[in-house]
């Protein structure tokens, strides 16, 4: 029997009626619905032969399935990075620009996900050296100085040459997919999606030269804290550790990271209209 891991967001109300259609389409399709033991506390759908309550993380499997916004789409391209699993996501967030269908899609999107009725979108990554561990992001990294602290200063190199020194409240190292996020809010621009490389923007610069820097596919950039105090550092907006000062991390771009499925005939450009048009209306 084929599988489903399945990820929802916090609200469980308003993910529960499509949580049992899924079910119930599934169970029609011949799938298991796989539900870990956080998404078997939030849903009360019983277990049986098409549902496994309390599941083990599982990397094999046919799908996965999310009912939630880009935060919850991104942990679960995080957690099926580098499987080949797509990801198909129905929107239950503010904007969804990572989802597969609008909430509004909902049965027809899960019977074409359901049908493999998709096309498969390769999403970079951008790797990270922090603490000895690679880390993987699929939005972006983000480093920032600590709440009540003075202003970062950073210095940031490209290849072993130095490319600028900035004092800041720290920068954001993007994907093209992650470039309508954080790096968008600080003036960076957008990149689209297809396109090789990453970009690298300031959070609220104090100076009138630092600018925004698309960064080639080949080049490792280093990101150099020459403050006084240590510089925390998220992924995907998430914290996951420090660069104490006067250390260094090195990020790198990783061309092909998680895949996300998409309609056929999905574009980039009409995604970016309509998802940033909802916010101006």
């Amino acid at each position: 029997m084929r599988e489903i891991t399945v990820y929802t967001h916090q609200r469980p109300a308003e993910t529960r009626q499509t949580l049992e259609l899924l079910a119930e389409r599934a169970e029609l399709a011949d799938y298991r619905l796989r539900l870990s033991r956080e998404e078997s506390e939030k849903h009360d759908l019983p277990a049986g032969p098409h549902v496994e309550r309390d599941a083990l993380f599982k990397r094999d499997v046919a799908l996965c399935v999310v009912l939630g916004g880009d935060g919850t789409i991104l942990r679960a391209l995080q957690e099926y990075a580098s499987t080949g699993v797509p990801v198909f996501a129905i929107n239950f967030g503010e904007i969804g620009f990572l989802a597969s269908v609008e909430r509004s899609e909902t049965r027809a999107g899960i019977d074409r996900a359901l049908r493999g009725d998709f096309e498969l979108l390769r999403l970079p990554g951008i790797v990270v050296e922090l603490d000895g561990e690679r880390r993987t992001a699929i939005n972006d990294v983000a480093v920032h100085r600590k709440v009540g602290e003075r202003v970062a200063e950073l210095a940031y190199s490209l290849d072993g040459e130095e490319a600028g020194s900035v004092r800041c409240d720290g920068l954001v190292v993007a994907t093209p997919a992650g470039s309508t996020g954080y790096n968008l809010a600080n003036g960076g621009p957008v990149m689209a999606w297809g396109v090789e490389g990453f970009v690298v923007s300031f959070i609220a610069p104090h100076s009138m030269s630092a600018r925004a820097l698309v960064v080639a596919p080949d080049d490792r950039l280093s990101v150099h804290n020459n403050s006084r105090e240590p510089l925390d550092v998220a992924i995907d907006g998430r914290p996951v550790g420090e660069i104490p000062a006067g250390e260094a991390i090195a990020a790198s771009f990783l061309s092909e990271c998680a895949t996300l499925a998409q309609l056929p005939g999905t574009s980039f450009y009409r995604r970016l209209r309509d998802k940033f048009g909802r916010l101006a209306s």
